[in-house]
């Protein structure tokens, strides 16, 4: 079985640090956040369609290094192409059901259950469904008894909404979708769906979490729900306070607080007095005596002056 991740944004929304590192590479609780959206995938795909635009050498150089036990192929976009138009821009893959996922997000949905709902719904698509409390920034679903998808709404009013179900960014789809997708920038929510609602659109509800990640709040949210479910050990270090949950690898700490919640990557240097909470502090990355980082990104080989406040905020080289 094959799989298409949509990874074709600029990651505008985590600027500057995606000025020099591509959102799917950020890493998310020691691996790439692309990483953890493969190993998510069913054993039963063997091949990983990425469709990328911005900065596609970096992944290509990324899985050359690094292979992640499947077949990779890295697709590239001339230009935005939207949902649909990524996935038709594949279509020379695609040959039998296929999953395909946006590539920002994270959550407890078992693909491997929602295959196996598709093929006994007998559809042309199934779309993953989440619960919101307010669906106005969203694509929102309306189902029948059967769960059967009979209407969608894009980004309505809180009061207008037909249901409180969102599409959460995940799909089955049987080969002949791609028939009804045009050439160029498409989007698939709003263009095909509505399209093929008569050849079969169900809709596959989850519970459990589900995050967007990108933001800067809703990256640090993820990486906070991975710390809880995970519960990485914490390291050992004469001097050093830890709280849990938070993760250090291979990191020069002195005498600093760190956590709960924080990231620690390979190479950074957290100097002594620090305090690092709610955070993301990556590789090479180098905190001054006595700063403060809260709820923020530090992007590697960034420099944090000695006593400096750092809050909700994005640090980058550019």
């Amino acid at each position: 079985m094959k799989a298409v991740i949509l990874a074709g944004g600029l990651g505008t929304r985590l600027r500057p640090l995606t000025y020099t590192v591509p959102k799917p590479l950020i890493p998310l609780v020691g691996k790439p956040l692309i990483v953890r959206m493969i190993e998510s995938l069913p054993q039963s795909v063997d091949t990983v369609i990425l469709a990328v635009s911005y900065m596609r050498e970096a992944l290509e150089d990324h899985f050359r290094v690094q292979p992640c036990g499947r077949k990779v192929i890295i697709v590239n976009e001339p230009s935005p192409m939207g949902t649909g138009g990524a996935i038709k821009n594949v279509a020379h893959h695609l040959d039998e059901t296929f999953i395909a996922m946006n590539g920002d997000c994270i959550s407890s949905l078992d693909l491997r259950e929602m295959v196996k709902r598709h093929r006994e719904c007998g559809g042309i698509g199934t779309i993953a469904l989440w619960q919101v409390e307010d669906p106005s920034a969203f694509g929102v679903v309306q189902l029948d008894r059967n769960e059967r998808i009979i209407d969608f709404q894009e980004k309505p009013k809180r009061e207008e909404a037909r249901s409180d179900l969102i599409n959460a960014g995940y799909y089955v789809f049987e080969p002949e979708i791609l028939d009804y997708i045009g050439k160029g920038q498409v989007s698939i929510e709003r263009e095909v769906f509505p399209r093929v609602l008569g050849y079969g659109l169900f809709g596959h509800r989850f519970t459990g979490h589900w995050m967007d990640c990108g933001t800067r709040e809703t990256f640090l949210a993820a990486q906070a729900k991975v710390l809880e479910l995970e519960s990485p050990p914490p390291p050992s270090q004469e001097g050093c306070c830890f709280l849990s949950p938070s993760l250090v690898r291979s990191a020069n700490i002195r005498s600093a607080t760190v956590g709960p919640n924080a990231c620690i990557e390979a190479g950074a240097v957290i100097g002594e007095g620090a305090e690092v909470s709610g955070s993301l502090v990556m590789r090479g990355a180098c905190l001054g005596p006595g700063c403060s980082v809260r709820g923020s990104i530090i992007g590697p080989n960034y420099k944090v002056g000695k006593d400096e406040k750092v809050e909700d905020s994005v640090l980058a080289n550019r």
